[in-house]
């Protein structure tokens, strides 16, 4: 990744976000944060260089901003323990939904870019994609967000890979307002996240646990398979 470019990072008042903002500020990049706090939020030279307020479902309205953004990393998140219904539709909204929509309004930009520079998306999913982590609202939108994500890369037509490059990050538990007993620091895992992105490999993954990075690779390599039948039978 060459520097000076633009950097957007949704949930970036959150733990990991923070991280990632000091680490791409410190390497040159500008960055945009997109953020859901009511608070006024300083800008200093920790914080992105800008703040976007948005709420989830008025997406399309951040679509002036995104056209700016050279790397997008969907961050963004909740965590909740409830068993209330309203729990789960506020899980899949946020947690999968409105990562999708980014996805799409990226993608929608980087079509109609008539640059050379290619777009990069970069989408949080966490190993609870496939692995427990013992909150069933959680994982049910983390694994449809992870299903989203896996299609719309292995359905791309090959062209235009070449203008977009999505990358799947999958994280194991790092500490966090959400996950105060997590193992992992966010320093750690914003450092590795920007270390394996300059590498050319679809998946991200950062886990103590070795069964993630066995399992996920297993499933990427399924779903591609799957996605080669569909495109030969279409042909």
């Amino acid at each position: 990744m060459e520097n000076k470019k633009t950097v957007g990072i949704t949930g970036a008042s959150g733990a990991l976000g923070k991280e990632l903002t000091k680490l791409f500020r410190h390497k040159g990049y500008k960055v945009i944060g997109f953020t859901h706090s009511n608070t006024d939020l300083e800008v200093n030279n920790q914080s992105p260089n800008e703040w976007i307020k948005w709420e989830c479902g008025k997406e399309s309205k951040l679509k002036k901003h995104l056209k700016r953004i050279d790397i997008l990393i969907l961050n963004h998140g909740i965590y909740n323990l409830s068993r209330e219904s309203s729990n789960y539709e506020n899980s899949i909204e946020i947690n999968a939904l409105s990562k999708f929509k980014f996805l799409n309004l990226f993608e929608e930009i980087a079509r109609k870019n008539e640059s050379f520079s290619k777009k990069e998306v970069w989408i949080n999913t966490s190993e609870a994609e496939i692995l427990p982590a013992l909150n069933p609202s959680y994982e049910i939108s983390k694994s449809l967000i992870g299903q989203l994500v896996s299609f719309k890369k292995n359905l791309l037509e090959k062209d235009f890979k070449k203008k977009l490059i999505i990358k799947k990050i999958v994280l194991g538990p790092f500490k966090s307002e959400l996950n105060p007993i997590g193992i992992m620091s966010p320093e750690f895992v914003s450092r590795k996240i920007y270390d394996l992105a300059n590498s050319k490999s679809y998946l991200i993954i950062i886990s103590p646990n070795p069964l993630t990075y066995l399992l996920f690779h297993l499933k990427e390599f399924f779903n591609f398979l799957y996605c080669q039948i569909i495109y030969n039978y279409k042909s």
